[in-house]
């Protein structure tokens, strides 16, 4: 499939997709709270989400059988919601959500705290964000795919921690998922072009220990080889003509909150 660089007139409804699931992430992430369940989260999403006039992007995908991923701690993505997974004190917690709205889709995670978190959670949270918000920061028309990954390893090697490899970010708009590839480690100067009119999403795995990790046998859900804690946040982005646009950022992507 072919890479697709959307004409301007479609940029408003990319940003009407990525503005809804950033507003339900943010209606859903305000009720994490100790005793919810993760399963519970996925409800949350559902309700809110059909109450936008959108769909779960998520829910049937290749058979994910949820309309959210949760990753809870030592889970670093495609976690399965559950009702009998109830969330504890100490506990940090990976909300995504993609909505369809409108022909397209927006796609976005961040992390939650339940209760005070302890001091390597908050590390590796921030790292995290940190890590996402360099990589979004190299993003312009005729910047190159191993920018970003440069941007992120070299953020998180400093911090201690180590990015996974064997996950990245992805094309997006008429289609969830889609060309191209976007990895979090790379090379300055490499890697494809970026060009104005491409979306895709940057979401960075952050792991506290080695980068290595294993798919439990529902074939969805991502742990942490050695265990340790993992964290991840990830925004749809627009390459134009002066930089980019986080279509889901806090201004929904209509404000300058929401662009680089």
């Amino acid at each position: 499939m072919a890479i697709e660089r959307f004409a301007e007139r479609d940029w408003g409804a990319l940003r009407n997709a990525g503005r809804v699931a950033s507003e339900t992430l943010a209606t859903v992430g305000a009720r994490v709270q100790a005793g919810v369940s993760t399963g519970d989260i996925d409800r949350f999403v559902r309700t809110d989400t059909r109450a936008r006039g959108g769909v779960p992007s998520q829910l049937g995908y290749h058979g994910f059988p949820a309309a959210v991923c949760t990753s809870v701690n030592d889970v670093v993505c495609h976690g399965i919601p559950s009702p009998h997974q109830l969330l504890s004190p100490g506990d940090i917690v990976n909300v995504d959500v993609t909505t369809h709205i409108g022909g397209f889709h927006g796609d976005t995670s961040r992390m939650f705290f339940v209760g005070t978190p302890g001091p390597e959670a908050r590390h590796v949270v921030s790292v995290a964000e940190r890590c996402l918000w360099a990589g979004i920061e190299q993003v312009r028309d005729g910047a190159r795919l191993g920018d970003i990954g440069a941007a992120i390893e070299e953020l998180a090697r400093q911090e201690g921690c180590s990015v996974v490899r064997d996950f990245g970010g992805h094309g997006i708009g008429r289609v969830m998922h889609a060309p191209p590839h976007v990895p979090h480690t790379g090379e300055r100067g490499r890697g494809l072009r970026l060009r104005t009119g491409m979306a895709f999403t940057i979401e960075p795995m952050i792991n506290l220990g080695s980068a290595e990790v294993i798919v439990e046998a529902d074939g969805w859900t991502v742990r942490t080889l050695d265990g340790s804690m993992s964290a991840q946040f990830e925004h749809t982005i627009l390459v134009t003509n002066d930089g980019c646009e986080v279509l889901t950022g806090p201004a929904g992507g209509g404000g300058q909150e929401g662009r680089r």
